[in-house]
């Protein structure tokens, strides 16, 4: 594409057919397994988890476990870890903290009691 200032209708529908999309927060999608994960970190987290589940390290660990904070307010971890002890730690990888997800996060450890961890 040559450095004009403006593109025509077509150029810009090609720009987006070819996923040029950038995150707004600079995150990369990035596919593992056949599972499409928000960020890099998140797919690395999800290999880390993988590793440690063959080592016996951990039980085992879900996907983007989905949480019900009110009628109509959700929250979507990113992973629950259960650990060999019989505990789970709720995480989530962030690379940003947005104040939808700092309210979230509070709603969340009001009603279940536990906390997220940030990765």
């Amino acid at each position: 594409m040559s450095n004009q200032e403006h593109w025509s209708l077509d150029q810009y529908k090609e720009y987006q057919k070819k996923g040029n999309k950038k995150s707004k927060y600079g995150a990369i999608k990035t596919s593992v397994d056949g599972q499409t994960f928000d960020s890099r970190k998140e797919a690395d987290y999800y290999c880390n988890l993988k590793l440690r589940l063959q080592g016996g390290d951990i039980k085992g660990f879900c996907l983007q476990p989905i949480f019900i904070l009110a009628p109509g307010l959700k929250y979507k971890a990113d992973f629950i870890v259960f650990h060999n002890d019989g505990t789970a730690e709720i995480i989530d990888t962030k690379g940003f903290k947005t104040k939808e997800y700092i309210a979230k996060k509070k709603v969340f450890k009001d009603k279940y009691n536990l906390e997220i961890k940030e990765e």
